[in-house]
This record gives structure tokens, C-alpha cells and sequence, in this order.
């Protein structure tokens, strides 16, 4: 299956973060990450309009989140054997099995928590994979 760009009307990483708002109080601990959910667009760029259904199915199935909240000892092992060259930083967009996943409302915005052993790996823009 080809990729399938999406039609963002607005940059999906500022829709996510001015969705979610402020979440200084909000303290992320030991090796867990909070990411945003990403949820596409009603519209690919070739023009074709995704169903509510498809949409509502991000909710579940979307393998792409945006990290907001990084805890301090995430992506940390000090045998340097499982996190070897291995970065991962606020604002990044990574992947990770939807079901990896503690999902909750951050601020009414869709996110996960996951531990930083179940982030599969980073990518530079959400619509990337499905």
C-alpha cells in the first residue's frame, strides 16, 4: 500500500499542542513517555475524503503519536545494550503498537502513555504510516 499524504489544513504537531494546552502540571515519572494521538485529516492531498468511521478508527488504531512528556529516566539504560543511540525528545513523532498504550484525555486531548521500550522507532512526519 502506497503512503497516503494527508491534507493538513494546519501544522498537525501545533493542532495537537494548542489542543492539549497547558500541561505544566502534569508530571510524567520513571521511564514513560505521554504522547499526543495523532488523528488525520478528513481529506488526503489527492483530494479523497476519509469516512467518519475511518477517522473515529484513529482513535484506536493510530500508530503515531506526538511526544509531549518525557519522564526522567525514559530512554535511559545504563548497560548502553537497549537504548544505544537511541533519541527521543519532546516534539518528536514516533510509533508504537496502539495497544502498547495506557489511553487517556489530557485537557480533552486524545493521548497514550507508554513505557520507552514499547516506542518502535521515529518518524518525521505523522502521515508517514498507517
Amino acid at each position: 500500500m502506497a503512503l497516503i499524504a494527508m491534507d493538513h489544513l494546519n501544522d498537525p504537531k501545533e493542532k495537537l499542542l494548542n489542543d492539549l494546552g497547558d500541561i505544566s502540571k502534569v508530571e510524567i515519572f520513571n521511564n514513560q513517555l505521554l504522547v499526543a494521538v495523532y488523528i488525520r485529516p478528513e481529506k488526503t492531498k489527492g483530494g479523497i475524503y476519509l469516512t467518519d468511521k475511518a477517522k473515529d478508527e484513529d482513535k484506536y488504531q493510530s500508530k503515531v503519536g506526538l511526544v509531549v512528556g518525557i519522564g526522567p529516566s525514559a530512554f535511559v539504560d545504563d548497560s548502553q545494550a537497549w537504548f544505544k543511540n537511541v533519541s527521543v525528545k519532546v516534539g518528536d513523532w514516533v510509533l508504537c503498537r496502539p495497544s502498547d498504550g495506557w489511553t487517556l484525555e489530557v485537557n480533552g486531548a486524545l493521548c497514550r502513555i507508554l513505557d520507552d521500550t514499547v516506542v518502535r522507532g521515529k518518524i518525521d512526519r505523522p502521515d508517514r504510516v498507517w
